[in-house]
């Protein structure tokens, strides 16, 4: 068993005067609570939260560490009353904060267990993407064999994950990239069609691949002025699920269309949510998606890794928009 140390090196952002740099620090190593685990973490997943929360824009929610990380990969070092089963277990867990540290404290129900053969660094980049895809557009946009969805952002972290999910499925899914390498790219990881927002409109070509007949789904972290366009896309009795609004918080759409097309629209924000909405949905993952991770058949996209230390190069590749997949640190 591992001696775990009074201290271990973190990542926090923003700095108490604002500024927007990653720093290391040294901080007291956090102990495993009831129904808790501490993990010794092997690797972190970078995503797009962390980024803004460096920036100062996506405070972490009350009783969240001030340590950037959503998700974590390693071993159980130790555990609190309710989880001592796990210790020496390997481990991905989804954390509300804190996952850029040598040690992460995290719920028990949030952790699944690592299959024989999947490393580390995949692990990793699991819990956010899968728990997000998995509830906003099987939950709330109840997407289906049969169907087909509109994913922006296709060769985000979300959207590699969104199409993964969708080819083992049964479900078409048709994704807008910025670029024609990585509408290529979109493609080659089994999106049905790929559209270049930047050279084409993305209503039309849906419109068109669709035969007219337009999507089930919508899985949008645009928002703004997406919002209209993306209703045009929608077929009837179709479902809009917000999950981000890069492009702005507000939107107009008309009711009555609305009303016409019975369409529904929800979002959901995942981060403020519970232990307990989460440890259900990590029970209903293991159960319906974690037989594909065990048996080889569902992998998350790596685009890059970087040592802890080298997390500012990580955030870079993020903000450059030019990554493909997920972006993961590494700890020895």
């Amino acid at each position: 068993m591992s001696v775990i140390p009074p201290t271990m090196r973190a990542i926090v952002a923003p700095q108490p005067d604002g500024r927007h740099e990653l720093a290391i620090v040294e901080r007291p190593v956090p102990r495993a609570g009831p129904g808790e685990v501490l993990i010794k973490v092997a690797a972190a997943g970078v995503n797009r939260p962390d980024v803004l929360q460096r920036r100062g824009l996506y405070p972490p929610p009350p009783g969240a560490p001030d340590i950037l990380g959503l998700e974590v990969a390693g071993e159980v070092v130790e555990a609190g009353e309710g989880a001592r089963d796990l210790v020496g277990t390997t481990v991905c867990a989804l954390v509300a904060g804190g996952g850029y540290a040598e040690y992460c404290a995290a719920p028990s129900g949030t952790c699944l267990p690592l299959p024989a053969g999947l490393p580390a660094v995949e692990a990793a980049a699991i819990p956010e993407t899968l728990f997000t895809v998995w509830t906003n557009l099987f939950e709330r946009g109840f997407a289906g064999e049969g169907d087909t969805v509109l994913v922006h952002g296709g060769t985000s972290g979300i959207g590699t994950m969104a199409i993964a999910l969708c080819r083992l499925f049964g479900i078409k899914v048709v994704v807008t990239c910025g670029s024609d390498e990585k509408c290529a790219s979109a493609r080659n990881l089994g999106a049905s069609a790929a559209i270049n927002y930047r050279t084409q409109d993305f209503v039309e070509e849906v419109k068109r691949v669709t035969g007219e007949r337009g999507v089930q789904v919508v899985l949008d972290m645009v928002g703004g002025d997406y919002l209209p366009r993306n209703l045009a896309c929608l077929a009837d009795d179709g479902r809009h699920v917000s999950i981000a609004f890069q492009r702005g918080a507000k939107a107009e759409l008309a009711i009555p269309d609305l009303m016409r097309r019975r369409l529904t629209l929800t979002g959901s924000t995942l981060r403020p949510r519970g232990v307990n909405f989460k440890t259900l949905l990590r029970e209903e993952i293991e159960r319906a998606v974690w037989p594909f991770v065990a048996s080889g058949q569902l992998r998350p996209v790596i685009d890059a890794t970087y040592p802890l230390d080298r997390a500012a190069e990580a955030h870079a590749r993020m903000e450059a928009g030019e990554h493909v997949g997920k972006i993961v640190l590494t700890l020895a």
